[in-house]
């Protein structure tokens, strides 16, 4: 089952690009500004903290040579900002910036824009339009956050399941107490060693740098993962001492504090840890860590046990109302995560984060249903309790063993009780081993869309920097829109791209700005360009934008687009003398 989760984590990790939280709120100056004379400096805004790289910001000139700039730092003590100081001779013409930060809760993002000074020209440079990052380094280091979610609830909820649930034998348990403190222990290796290339965006081999831990290990993620590592040391000491001794008051609050600590590795340095309300998210976000792994991790260990050992019925029982309390602070705190997430209902549609958090539901829906049905064989001891007054009626689990005395010191009959129907005994452990079974099952898909979740940009931080971009939220700066329109250049599967840039992409006049790229990338000179925008509902146009050639590009100064809508831009090109091809594409025009 978990070879098999962490194969649909790797396909669904190789599809395309890692998400980040962080999203871009706006630039300085804006993306294809034109501006009358050089900047000194280019600021980022955010929708939440982020830190920089040695690299954060790469700026390429007309000609592709990359300028020289300053330091990357915050602009004035903004942690939600990054700002680089360029040359005072920047000099004339199209610039490229590549930049690439790594956001509060740990995930890199990354992307580029242009200005231009004096005015807009051919540009070699190679524009990157979204965060990049090395495939292999991205799947190994999911797959390692996937596996480190599954041993913490292995080993929290197991522990908590011997703590609370207090089963006569829990031999069978050392086996998943061991696996969930060691596959914790190499996933947060892995993650440590990780964390400098998958900041980076490069491969594997990028671990092999001297300075890659050290770098790691000044950053708040690098902390944790640290932290967690250190939290490992008591909580081995406290499973060898509770193989050797009965547990006490002292080694049980010390075995939560370990828990607690651990679970606070990961809300420090993820979404709670930016954003509104961190103190009461971060909370919040341990809260909801220990509640799953109570719930999940003490399933497996209710599964092992079922399949092991006998197992008295009043610790399925006591299990059957710490899985309740655990759903509940489940449901509590991530309602509140949601909302936080989300900041609207229509974001859980619009969003990808929302998207995969209706498909979290789903599962936790269905993890429902099955415990439901463990509940209804769980309830038939219960029953039997209230019915006899005894403490320890009947047994829940194992194959029926011949009757006999009750063992020395446990009080626990190992086999069906005098009396009792010893087929509904076994119906009753087969019933509630196959409703377990398939609790946990459906647990491991659930667990593989929260790390998912951990990957993926808040709906709000998402929905907020849309509006920036747009001018929507009335705080951000409206950059301009730009527009690939592919079309076929003669040779079949063989096509060139038009980049059309409206500024600033709202009502009222815009420049326009359209480079034409061959097919290996490269600027193109064609014989003829025009481009039209008709607004089918208004039934208006097609406007004629009258774009003239400037020597490599395109451009017209003003064009006036009247009202907002979605407006169908018709580009056509002469690819020849005698031969010219049309395409359009969809534009939203903002008021």
């Amino acid at each position: 089952m978990l070879l098999g989760t962490v194969l649909v984590l790797l396909l669904f990790g190789g599809a395309g690009p890692a998400s980040a939280h962080a999203a871009l709120r706006a630039t300085d100056p804006a993306d294809g500004a034109v501006l009358k004379s050089a900047p000194r400096s280019l600021t980022l805004t955010f929708t939440e903290s982020v830190s920089l790289l040695d690299d954060s910001f790469r700026v390429f000139d007309p000609r592709n040579h990359r300028v020289r700039t300053g330091e990357p730092q915050h602009a004035a003590d903004r942690s939600d900002t990054a700002r680089v100081t360029l040359p005072a001779k920047l000099g004339r013409g199209t610039f490229t910036v590549a930049w690439r930060v790594v956001s509060a809760d740990s995930h890199p993002v990354s992307g580029a824009f242009t200005f231009s000074v004096g005015e807009p020209t051919p540009t070699t440079a190679a524009v990157n339009a979204g965060p990049t990052e090395d495939p292999l380094t991205a799947d190994l280091y999911d797959t390692a956050r996937y596996a480190a979610y599954l041993a913490a609830a292995l080993l929290i909820g197991t522990a908590a399941f011997v703590l609370l649930c207090r089963p006569a034998d829990t031999a069978p348990l050392r086996t998943p107490l061991r696996a969930g403190w060691w596959t914790l222990l190499a996933s947060t290796v892995v993650l440590l060693v990780l964390r400098a290339p998958y900041e980076a965006g490069t491969g594997p081999a990028g671990a092999l740098d001297p300075s890659a831990l050290a770098h790691t290990l000044n950053t708040r993620p690098g902390l944790a993962l640290a932290a967690r590592l250190a939290l490992l040391g008591p909580a081995a000491v406290l499973l060898i001492r509770a193989r050797r001794r009965p547990l006490t008051p002292t080694l049980t609050g010390t075995a939560v504090a370990v828990a607690v600590g651990l679970a606070l590795t990961w809300a420090a340095a993820e979404h709670a840890s930016a954003g509104l309300q961190v103190p009461l998210a971060i909370t919040s976000s341990v809260l909801h860590l220990l509640a799953m792994a109570v719930w999940l991790g003490g399933l497996a260990a209710l599964l092992t046990l079922l399949h092991r050992t006998t197992l008295p019925a009043d610790a399925v029982v006591r299990f059957s109302r710490v899985a309740f309390t655990a759903v509940t602070v489940l449901a509590v705190t991530g309602f509140y995560q949601s909302w936080r997430g989300l900041g609207s209902w229509s974001a859980l549609t619009t969003t990808d984060y929302g998207r995969l958090l209706l498909a979290k539901l789903a599962g936790v829906t269905l993890l429902l249903t099955a415990a439901s049905f463990s509940r209804r064989w769980t309830a038939q001891p219960a029953q039997a309790m209230a019915v006899t007054g005894e403490r320890v009626p009947a047994t829940a689990g194992g194959p029926p063993l011949p009757d006999r005395e009750p063992e020395p010191g446990t009080g626990t009959v190992a086999g069906p009780e005098a009396g009792a129907d010893p087929a509904a005994d076994v119906d009753t452990v087969r019933g509630l081993r196959r409703s377990v079974l398939a609790e946990v099952a459906v647990a491991a898909v659930v667990l593989m869309f929260t790390t998912a979740l951990t990957g993926t940009t808040p709906g709000r931080a998402e929905t907020e920097a849309a509006n920036a971009r747009t001018g929507a939220s009335g705080t951000g700066i409206a950059t301009a829109s730009v527009t690939l329109v592919p079309f076929d250049v003669g040779t079949p599967a063989v096509h060139g791209t038009v980049q059309v840039t409206l500024d600033p992409g709202r009502v009222g006049d815009n420049s326009v700005e359209a480079v034409v790229f061959g097919p290996d990338g490269g600027l193109s000179t064609v014989p003829e360009l025009r481009l039209t925008f008709t607004l089918d509902g208004q039934k208006i146009g097609p406007l004629d934008t009258k774009v003239t050639d400037r020597g490599g590009y395109w451009a017209a100064d003003a064009f006036n687009l009247p009202l907002p809508g979605t407006w169908t831009m018709k580009a056509t090109v002469r690819v020849s003398d005698v031969d010219q091809v049309s395409e359009t594409r969809q534009v939203r025009i903002e008021r």
